[in-house]
């Protein structure tokens, strides 16, 4: 008894794990094809995917433990300016990112980097949307 639950508990961990790698690689194609489409955000040309895996990694890590804060913190201009700071704080995680990786990740630009943000946030969006549908396919049959 024991062991069929500790097997369901690592079956489930797993099945956890495939999700976000599944999430993780979606984004990765997100972030390559949002990126390509601006000449002012550079990515290292060697191993592209790998770098821009570890671009997403980090942005992932970011908006898991420092983003939640900022957003706390700028409650009330975000709320000000009706949400339209929201984006800002994305653009700050972004050139955080290129700060962290210096000259595997650039980004020139400021206001090609809210564009940018603006895209990565709608086509995470959808993506994630995709992937779930996916997801709730494969758990069902």
């Amino acid at each position: 008894m024991k062991k069929t639950k500790e097997k369901e508990k690592g079956i489930i961990l797993f099945q956890g794990f495939i999700d976000w790698l599944l999430y993780m690689m979606g984004y990765t194609l997100v972030f390559i094809l949002v990126t390509s489409l601006f000449k002012s955000i550079h990515i290292d040309n060697h191993h592209l995917i790998l770098w821009s895996f570890i671009i997403v990694l980090i942005i992932y890590c970011l908006n898991k433990t420092i983003k939640p804060i900022l957003v706390t913190l700028t409650i009330p201009i975000t709320g000000i300016t009706l949400g339209l700071f929201y984006p800002c704080i994305n653009v700050f995680i972004l050139k955080l990112t290129d700060w962290l990786l210096q000259s595997h990740f650039d980004m020139d630009n400021l206001y090609i980097a809210l564009f940018a943000a603006v895209l990565l946030s709608i086509t995470n969006f959808i993506m994630e949307e995709i992937i779930k549908n996916i997801i709730s396919k494969v758990k069902k049959s």
